[in-house]
């Protein structure tokens, strides 16, 4: 062996490589991962910087991939068969290179977010079906170099954990996080050696993917036929009456034109003194409009007040309505599971005996959108207690509203238990690639 290649084979024997802490059987005696830096393992296209306004659904010859829709549409892979994607305008078409269409393969991540945890957020390409495809405005475009890496391995490789850490420290930025090709550069890439092993990470990670989409297309399905169903129960814009209604009340006449103050007490919340940590930190729940979700219930709370806190504040009692009044997520609407306080963003309902909690907070959750409009447009959206307590909807008597509270709630139950079930697939595919993708921070470097 001559100097120049005893010195390369040392190298070589020297470079540190990882273990992930599961295998799978064929490869549990194979050599360890070895980091690679992604300017060698991916080179960098050019993209387009069209607006939304320069973009349609409806007709043209290339697609265009917007960062928005990789932030709150994509997930880990781009089938341009299951995705709808807008068209570039004809009149734009012509700022298009043919090298810088899409290929199978290729990622594309989103360069800029106001939350770290989405800067970079990517997508990888592994169906095109012969379409013509672009990556559009403040995106970044990655394409193998070579065949280091198998199709559909890339997805899953820059969404796990020591990655999109790395890209996050790579980021850029004040308010708003920037990430580019120059720092996306510096990257180092934990790869298998052997293709077949990503090919069986990929499969088995995407039959999880697969999984996680089944069950929220039946989520999706559930809240649908929700949507509907209220629209039934609920009368319509000058309409007195409900199109459906239970055997028992079909000849019950027409629901009463009462205000929400008519619901009950209206209390706006406060906020104890942040000086005084004295307040904070006890196990009374301190509601903000960030703890309200999709779902129906407010249990737990990212800030919570001690007895002293709580004597500060206006107390909300257990089963009162919760209706986000200021602020970018008006319109929000929750039940509080325990006694609790608001923040002032937040108006309460407290249904008097005459009015069931649950059919209150089912009559605010379908006019919710109407009474955000109450809103206007302003630069901070708010409605005032005065205004909010002045909404009129129309109510049936106490029976009715407990049996539509009733059906609606079975519903309701249904979509939280299969809302669970997706959390589930979601966590299980967060431990599988916490054990299928090796640290550095583990005890598992060679």
């Amino acid at each position: 062996m001559t100097s120049k290649n005893k010195t390369t084979a040392t190298k070589e024997e020297a470079k540190p490589t990882l273990v992930p802490k599961l295998r799978f059987p064929e490869f549990r005696g194979a050599e360890g991962w070895a980091p690679e830096p992604m300017g060698e393992v991916y080179s960098f296209k050019g993209n387009n910087s069209l607006s939304r306004d320069k973009l349609n659904y409806v007709a043209g010859s290339v697609k265009n991939i917007h960062y928005g829709d990789i932030h709150t549409k994509f997930s880990t892979h781009f089938d341009v068969t299951k995705e709808l994607v807008p068209f570039i305008n004809e009149s734009e078409e012509g700022i298009v290179r043919d090298e810088n269409l899409c290929a199978e393969g290729d990622m594309i991540f989103a360069d800029a977010s106001e939350d770290l945890a989405d800067i970079g957020k990517s997508i990888e390409i592994v169906r095109l079906n012969g379409e013509r495809v672009i990556s559009g405005l403040h995106t970044i475009l990655a394409r193998r170099i070579g065949e280091r890496i198998s199709l559909g391995f890339g997805g899953h490789l820059f969404k796990s954990g020591w990655v999109r850490t790395q890209i996050q420290k790579e980021a850029q930025g004040a308010k708003v996080l920037g990430i580019s090709p120059t720092r996306l550069r510096n990257l180092r890439l934990p790869l298998p050696h052997d293709k077949a092993e990503q090919q069986k990470i990929a499969e088995c990670l995407s039959s999880v993917d697969e999984l996680m989409a089944a069950q929220a297309r039946k989520v999706d399905a559930l809240k649908t036929h929700k949507k509907g169903l209220m629209q039934q129960l609920f009368p319509r814009e000058g309409e007195t009456q409900p199109r459906l209604r239970f055997p028992e009340f079909q000849n019950a006449g027409e629901w009463d034109d009462q205000s929400i103050g008519d619901f009950g007490q209206v209390v706006t919340g406060s906020t104890p003194s942040t000086a005084q940590p004295a307040f904070y930190g006890g196990g009374v729940p301190f509601v903000s409009p960030a703890d309200i979700s999709d779902l129906r219930f407010v249990d737990q709370t990212k800030t919570t007040l001690t007895p002293e806190g709580f004597a500060e504040t206006r107390p909300i009692r257990a089963g009162s309505v919760l209706f986000v009044c200021i602020g970018s997520t008006i319109g929000k609407v929750a039940k509080n599971v325990h006694e609790c306080a608001t923040n002032q963003q937040i108006n309460a309902i407290v249904p008097s005996s005459k009015h069931s909690d649950d059919f209150v907070y089912f009559a605010l959750s379908y006019a919710s959108e109407r009474i955000a409009l109450l809103a206007g447009r302003q630069a901070v959206p708010i409605i005032n207690k005065s205004l909010f307590s002045s909404v009129r909807l129309l109510v049936p008597k106490l029976p009715e509203q407990q049996r539509i509270a009733s059906c609606l709630s079975s519903l309701d139950a249904l979509i939280t238990a299969e809302t669970q079930k997706l959390e589930v697939l979601k966590t299980h595919k967060k431990g599988l690639m916490q054990q299928l993708f090796p640290s550095p921070d583990s005890d598992h470097w060679h």
